[in-house]
């Protein structure tokens, strides 16, 4: 295994949990599942089609995500949007990964708790 696909690998582990939580805030706008690709795309959240339409499906299943379809355009759309329950366990997500950059900083500096 060279070390471009180590880290590769790393990268992917590192970046998986941040695009559930990536995720849940950009769907306190609703959107549909491919503009919110591009959109976590251009914000630096690469994430594949067919990683993220079963993320979807979890994220509703979990009652995270509330899903509505669009019918009023040529093509019908689902549309996403952060529930009350997923506003709640994002702000929770949102402080343990806060917690967690406060951990790493501190072992970068070698402060001591």
């Amino acid at each position: 295994m060279g070390s471009d696909e180590i880290l590769r690998t790393h990268l992917q582990e590192l970046r998986r949990g941040t695009v559930v939580v990536a995720s849940l805030i950009a769907l306190r706008e609703p959107d549909y599942g491919y503009a919110l690709l591009q959109r976590l795309t251009g914000h630096g959240f690469p994430v594949d089609a067919n990683t993220l339409y079963p993320l979807l499906r979890r994220l509703e299943d979990q009652g995270l995500l509330t899903s509505e379809w669009n019918t009023q355009e040529s093509r019908p759309r689902k549309f996403y949007r952060t529930s009350d329950q997923g506003e709640s366990v994002l702000g929770t997500l949102l402080d343990d990964l806060a917690a967690v950059q406060t951990s790493m900083t501190g072992l970068i500096e070698g402060v001591d708790r």
